[in-house]
C-alpha cells in the first residue's frame, strides 16, 4: 500500500463554542455540526495507508489551537498542527513564542478567505510577527480564493524567505474549465507558483466541484483533472502535497472516494513523483518526523 501523509484535516467539538462559521442554521453545513475527533478518523487513515496528518485550525481563536495541541500530545498520528494567531495584533509575537514551545506546532493560518478586507495579507500583518515566524521556523497556510491571489503575491514578494502553502489550490471553479473565471485562476495561481517558497495543497477540490459530482468518483475525476494538470504544471510534484480536508470533505464524498479521485490524477506520475505528492512534500514542508 502507498504510504501517505494527509496534509490537511480538521478535528472539532462544536460545544467548545468558537466555530463561528459552523452553524446548524445553515442547512448545507448541518451534517458537520457534531464532534469530529481522532477516533472517528483513525479507521479511515488505517484503511488508506495514512501514517501522519497535519491538523489545521477551524476557528479564529487561540483556545482552539491549544485544543489541537492537546490532541497532538495524545495522538501520535498528528504529526503537525497549524494554528491561529492574529498576526495584526501586538500580542502576536508572544502567542507565537508560547505555541512554538509545543513540538507539534508548525505554523499559522489566518483564514484569509473569511476576512472582510481582501487585501488584509498585503498590509495588516505586523512585521515583528512575520519576523517571529521566520525566527521560529514556522510556516504560513494561505486559505484563499482567486480574488486574494494578487494581494497574496505582493505579500510573498515582500517576505521571500517565509514558507507558504496555498490551501485547496486557492479554491478554483472546479468543473468550469475554459471559463473566464477558470482562466483568471490559472493566471493568478501560476504567478504565485513562480515564487519558489510556495507549495500548494491538492485538497478540498471535490467540495468546489458542482453538486452533480458529489458522491460520484468518475464525475469528480473529470471535474478535478484540469485543476490537477495546471497545478502540476506550475508547481511540479515536489511542491504539491495531498490532503483530504476531512471532515469538510464529507459534504461532497467520503475519504475513500477522494483517495480514488486523487489516485486517478497522481497515479500518472513516476513512483518517485507520486511519493512526493502523497507524502514527501508535506513531510519536508512541515518538517514532520517519521511515524
Amino acid at each position: 500500500m502507498i504510504q501517505r501523509i494527509d496534509s490537511h484535516q480538521h478535528f472539532w467539538r462544536p460545544a467548545r463554542g468558537d466555530y463561528t462559521w459552523l452553524s446548524a442554521s445553515v442547512p448545507a453545513l448541518a451534517s458537520l455540526v457534531r464532534d469530529f475527533l481522532p477516533e472517528d478518523l483513525a479507521p479511515l487513515l488505517q484503511a488508506h495507508g495514512v501514517g501522519r496528518t497535519v491538523l489545521v485550525q477551524a476557528a479564529e481563536s487561540k483556545a482552539e489551537t491549544d485544543f489541537m495541541l492537546d490532541l497532538a500530545t495524545a495522538h501520535d498520528v498528528i504529526g503537525g498542527v497549524v494554528g491561529w494567531v492574529d498576526l495584526s495584533r501586538p500580542g502576536a509575537v508572544a502567542s507565537l513564542e508560547r505555541m512554538a514551545r509545543h513540538p507539534s506546532f508548525k505554523g499559522v493560518r489566518p483564514m484569509l478567505q473569511d476576512l472582510p478586507d481582501d487585501d488584509w495579507i498585503a498590509h495588516r500583518p505586523r512585521p515583528d510577527a512575520l519576523r517571529t515566524l521566520l525566527r521560529l521556523g514556522l510556516r504560513f497556510d494561505a486559505l484563499v480564493k482567486q480574488r486574494h491571489l494578487p494581494p497574496l503575491l505582493r505579500f510573498l514578494k515582500q517576505w521571500p524567505e517565509l514558507p507558504v502553502v496555498v490551501d485547496h489550490g486557492a479554491k478554483p471553479p472546479v468543473g468550469a474549465h475554459g471559463s473566464e473565471d477558470f482562466e483568471r485562476w490559472r493566471k493568478s495561481i501560476a504567478a504565485v507558483a513562480a515564487l519558489p517558497q510556495v507549495c500548494c495543497k491538492f485538497s478540498g477540490l471535490w467540495g468546489e466541484a458542482p453538486p452533480s459530482t458529489h458522491g460520484d468518483v468518475d464525475a469528480a475525476v473529470r471535474a478535478v483533472r484540469p485543476v490537477w494538470e495546471h497545478l502540476l504544471d506550475v508547481f511540479g510534484p515536489d511542491r504539491l502535497m495531498w490532503g483530504s480536508d476531512w471532515p469538510v470533505l464529507t459534504l461532497a464524498g467520503d475519504y475513500a472516494g477522494w483517495v480514488a479521485v486523487s489516485e486517478a490524477c497522481i497515479g500518472s506520475l513516476s513512483p518517485s513523483e507520486q511519493a512526493s505528492v502523497w507524502r514527501g512534500t508535506a513531510q519536508r514542508f512541515y518538517d514532520l518526523s517519521p511515524h
